[in-house]
């Protein structure tokens, strides 16, 4: 992933202020700037967005990591050191995605005009759940398609085993999910997200990983590919408190002695 960067002088005054990175986000190939661009701290999940000319201000300290995201274009991550915060502007150039052109295959329905009849015809929507935002309820149509896992081993290896061991192990990684989807700024910024890069970095898990996540969470192929980062990152963490809990209460029920005839 290529970036380019430069370094422009302050005024001693702005040097002052030595843990804000002030930058400017800008096309790599034409040096236009790039507003509503996403800038995030992924150490101490604060997040901002570039204003109309490209620039940001963001609270950071030394050895945070920066990741800075903008639709169709590859983001990039990067280590703040202590020449970055010695009131320097920093530039940061995407480059553009290469675009990918897929096969589209159209077809159609007969229909004969007789609603009872038609309905009958037209195909059953793709999706089996869909999590609404803002909404605790979970509107179901069919029941999910989940792996198949045939032996005890590979039953180890479910995700969302892996999610439960996550979090248990790493709790900051769970704060920091729930700080994602608790404050205003963040979520405004996660909604229009669909990149799926900050989910990776704080599960440590890579697309493919991620998309076998939410299938062993019972979500849907539709709703993990058209959902926004903000609703998969509300749909991981119902998991993982829907799967505590049954874990728990499978404990609980192991601790239950058993009634001798």
């Amino acid at each position: 992933m290529s970036f380019v960067f430069t370094l422009n002088a302050f005024s001693q005054n702005d040097s002052i202020q030595k843990t804000i990175l002030k930058g400017q986000i800008i096309h790599a190939d034409n040096n236009s700037a790039l507003s509503a661009a996403h800038v995030l701290n992924l150490n101490t999940v604060q997040g901002t967005i570039t204003n109309d000319k490209g620039f940001f201000e963001l609270p950071t300290r030394v050895n945070d990591t920066i990741l800075v995201s903008y639709l169709g274009f590859s983001s990039i991550k990067l280590k703040i050191t202590n020449d970055l915060l010695k009131g320097n502007e920093l530039e940061i150039a995407l480059y553009e995605k290469p675009q990918e052109i897929k096969e589209v295959v159209i077809k159609s329905t007969k229909l004969i005009g007789v609603l009872e009849i038609d309905v009958k015809q037209v195909p059953k929507d793709k999706f089996t759940r869909i999590h609404i935002n803002g909404l605790r309820q979970t509107y179901e149509v069919g029941k999910p398609q989940k792996r198949d896992f045939s032996s005890p081993l590979a039953a180890l290896f479910q995700p969302v085993d892996y999610l439960y061991n996550l979090f248990g192990k790493k709790p900051k990684q769970l704060k920091k999910l729930q700080k994602l989807k608790k404050e205003d700024d963040l979520r405004k910024m996660l909604a229009g997200k669909f990149d799926r890069e900050v989910m990776m970095e704080y599960l440590d898990m890579d697309r493919q990983e991620l998309s076998e996540l939410l299938t062993d969470c019972s979500y849907s192929e539709y709703f993990i590919r058209k959902a926004s980062d903000l609703q998969l990152i509300e749909a991981v963490l119902d998991c993982y408190e829907n799967y505590k809990a049954l874990k728990k209460g499978k404990i609980e029920r192991d601790k239950i002695p058993s009634k001798k005839n």
